[in-house]
This record gives structure tokens, sequence and C-alpha cells, in this order.
């Protein structure tokens, strides 16, 4: 345990680094809110430097399990210290919301409880985003570049922190460098989008705002009206092709710009499903909707469907459209999706893209073996043998995941929510989508809860950003025994 504290003390030291942008931002804008920042960087660090010294004599290897109780402190105390700011320049915020909001952003979840965004200081902004950007990747994935100078391996860390397939699945030879990749790639995918945002019409601002929130899958805009504040089809359309790439696993685009070629997408199963469901899932909402006189025009209907949909299948949550006043089919179409299509190793969350494929050809397996109960019918991914191993894994954390929405959804429902708001804000914090349904839809924030609530789905977004089993885990008898 000391030895994890040590370690969690390096990493807050290292997080407090991340305050710079909001301060450079407030020096820009002249916003007045420098001195909260720079409070709120110095506490980082003083926490982290005074957890540090205190636990040095207890520095050694970590272990597997010891990466797992890391990364779920980790990521609860800098959601912690990242409500300082938000408190210190919003004042009447409460702890509560701000850790709310804090945990939104770091688990690039996009549910908000600030209203008035379009008027808010500039440095506030900026630091929702910086959250969002820098909880995208995962500060982890970051701190593994740089812990080994610290005499702290990052094995244990990269696999508690990344998800699915990707856990093993190293770039280059030595993890520091693959996280350094990963980071590389990222930025110029961010670098990228904003770049594109700029020439589609945006300020700076808005542009760099907007490209930390869509690279991460995170979903805070700016503006209350979100991306409908901009009305520009420019704008839709170059959001959408970033949230599809950040939706891709990053270890393909690193592939793809080392070898200079596209061909590693076209290998990529969860690529290539991912793609084949979002097309016939926009074609079909798109003609549901219009059939149903939803828009005047079928061309109206694909714009405003095929960016809402994208944008909550991939975890992001942008909305241009009150998407739940459309015929209840399609809300739910575009809410469900969000379970599912993010690929592993992407920004985004939910199941994923690769668990969803072998819960298919696991079920189809299961259906063989009723007829052919002799036959030897192993599960294949793209020509490759998936482990039983592999299989009982992936059936394992479905149940948790749906065991874990049930039980969040009945919490909320006996606080006071209604079923539609209750469920559908449980499937948005644990997928890290965002908005939901009813009370908590598109056209409304989650300013409405009660503390109780607001407690409920934070707790929701960490569960599903670690992807259940590294918060879960610390919950077992067995984990804690010697």
């Amino acid at each position: 345990m000391l030895a994890v504290l040590n370690v969690l003390g390096s990493m807050l030291m290292l997080f407090s680094v991340t305050y710079l942008l909001p301060m450079i931002a407030s020096v820009v804008f002249g916003d007045g809110l420098l001195l909260e920042f720079t409070y709120g960087a110095a506490l980082c660090f003083g926490v982290g430097a005074v957890v540090r010294a205190m636990t040095r004599g207890h520095r050694r290897e970590l272990r597997s399990r010891d990466g797992f109780l890391l990364v779920t402190l980790a990521w609860a105390f800098m959601a912690t210290v990242a409500t300082v700011p938000l408190m210190l320049g919003l004042p009447g915020l409460s702890f509560t919301d701000a850790f709310y909001e804090a945990m939104s952003g770091i688990s690039t979840t996009g549910s908000t409880v600030l209203t008035g965004l379009d008027t808010m200081a500039p440095s506030i902004n900026m630091w929702r985003a910086t959250l969002h950007w820098f909880g995208g990747m995962g500060i982890i994935v970051l701190a593994i570049a740089i812990l080994p100078l610290l005499g702290v391996g990052g094995m244990q860390l990269y696999k508690a922190e990344m998800p699915g397939a990707a856990k093993n699945e190293k770039l280059t030879p030595r993890i520091t460098h693959t996280a350094k990749a990963l980071w590389l790639v990222y930025t110029l995918v961010t670098l990228a989008c904003a770049v594109a945002l700029k020439l589609a019409g945006l300020s700076w601002f808005d542009a760099i705002f907007h490209a930390f929130s869509t690279v991460s899958l995170g979903g805070f805009s700016n503006y209350d009206a979100s991306i409908g504040r901009f009305d520009s089809v420019p704008v839709e359309a170059v959001l959408a092709i970033f949230m599809l790439v950040s939706a891709l696993n990053f270890s393909r685009h690193f592939m793809a710009w080392q070898q200079k070629s596209l061909r590693t997408y076209l290998r990529d199963v969860e690529a290539i499903a991912m793609v084949r469901l979002l097309v016939v899932a926009v074609l079909g909402v798109t003609v549901y909707v219009w059939a149903h006189d939803v828009y005047p025009s079928f061309g109206d209907a694909l714009r405003h469907v095929a960016f809402n949909l994208v944008s909550l299948a991939t975890t992001c949550g942008y909305v241009t459209q009150d998407y739940a006043a459309w015929p209840m089919f399609a809300p739910m179409v575009v809410l469900m999706l969000s379970c599912c299509t993010c690929n592993t190793g992407s920004t985004g969350g939910g199941i994923k893209m690769f668990r969803t494929l072998v819960l298919i050809k696991q079920a189809s397996r299961a259906l063989w073996l009723l007829v052919h109960p002799q036959a030897v019918t192993p599960v294949k991914i793209r020509h490759q043998v998936v482990t039983n191993h592999i299989v009982f894994a992936v059936l394992a954390f479905v149940v948790l995941y749906f065991g874990a929405t049930v039980t969040l959804t009945l919490l909320l429902l006996a606080s006071g929510m209604d079923f539609v708001s209750g469920f559908s804000a449980i499937i948005g914090m644990i997928n890290n989508a965002g908005p939901g349904l009813g009370v908590v839809g598109p056209a409304s924030n989650f300013q409405g809860l009660t503390d109780f609530q607001t407690w409920v789905c934070s707790f929701a977004m960490l569960l599903g950003r670690l992807e259940i089993f590294s918060v879960l885990v610390l919950l077992t008898p067995t984990f804690w025994r010697k």
C-alpha cells in the first residue's frame, strides 16, 4: 500500500503540470483567475510531494494488483484536486458538483452540472477541456514514460489502464516507448483536429477547446447549446470525422503512420465492424426519423441523425439536436450504440467492439453445439482463435457491466428518479458517453440531480472509465489478502 502511495504522490506532482494550460488562458484573456489555478497547482504538487516524501522508504517494483489500486486511487485523487480551481473560480459551486464536473472531465464522460458556459471564464472552460484531453489517453499512460526514471516499472500500470486487446500489444520493444508513441499520435491527431476546425470557421480558442474534447471523445463544449451553437455543416463534418478516428484503436494509427499505409485498418476487424454498424445505423435511423416527419427533407434528417448518432455511438456526447424528442425508437438506438461501438485502445468507453464480436461468436458457437454437441468449434476473430480464457474474461466483464448498470439504475430509481432518466443516466455514465434521456437528456444537463444521485453517477463514470474490473477487484476480500 505504501509503495502505491509513493507512486501516487509522483503522479499528483506530474498532474500539477496540467494546470499550465488554464493559467495561460487566464493570462491571455485576462479573466482574473490566475491565482485560483496557481493555488490549485500548488496544492496538487504539494500534496503529491508530501505523500511521496512520507513513503520514500517504501519504493519497490509494483505488482500487478498494485497497478489496479494505483489506477483507481489516481483517478479519484486527480478528480478531487481538480475541484479546487472550479470551486475557487465558481463561487457557490458545491464540492459534490465540482467533483462531478472534474470526474466527468477526466473520465471523458462530458456531462455537466454547469450552465452559462457561453459567458464563463475562458480559463475555467480551458480547464474542463484540459481534463478531457489528459483523461482521454490516460494520465497513467503519460506517467509510464516518466515513472521509470523514478525506478518504478510501467507494464503493470499499462495493463491496468489500457482496455481489451491493447493490453498485450506493444508497438515498440519497451513500454515507455509505447506510451510515448501513443501520446505522439494522440497529440498529432489533436493538432490536426484543431487546425481543421479553425479552417471550418471556428476561433482558435473554440477550435483548440473542441479538438481537446473531440479527440478525447469527451463531449464538453464551452457553449450551453453544445455544437448546435455553430449550426455549421463543415464544423459538424470535421468533428464527425475526428470522432470516428478517435474511436479507432490508437495503435492502428501509429502502425499506419509507421508503415505509411492504410492497410492496417483493413486488417482491423474492430474497425471494419464499427464502420459497418454505423453506416447501417445512420441510414436506418435516418429513414425512420424522416418517415415520421421529424425533419422536412431526407437531407436534413441525414445531417442531424448522422452527427448525433456518431457522437453518441463513439461516446463523445456532442449534440446539435434534442434527439430525445425523436420517436422513442431512435434515441434508444442512439443510446444503445454507445455500449458497443468504440474499439479497444481508443479513447471511447462502453463494452467495446472486440468484446461484442467475441460475445456474438460465442453465442453462435453455443447454438451450433446444441445441434452438434461433439463438434470442436473454437471462437475465431479474423481467422485467429480466441482462447477460452479470453472468452470467459469477456463473459465475466459483460456480467459485471450489466450487473453494475442494473444496481446503479436501481439506486437512482430508489432516490426518486423516473426509469427512463435513471436508466439512460447510468448508461451514459458507465459508457462515458454523457447525456441520457428524460430529465438528463440533451436539452438539459445533470444540474438538477440530488447530491446522492450525483455521487452515484460519479461512481458510474469512474467504474466505466477504468473498465469495471480495476475498481470492483478492490472490493473483493481476495485482493487484500497477503
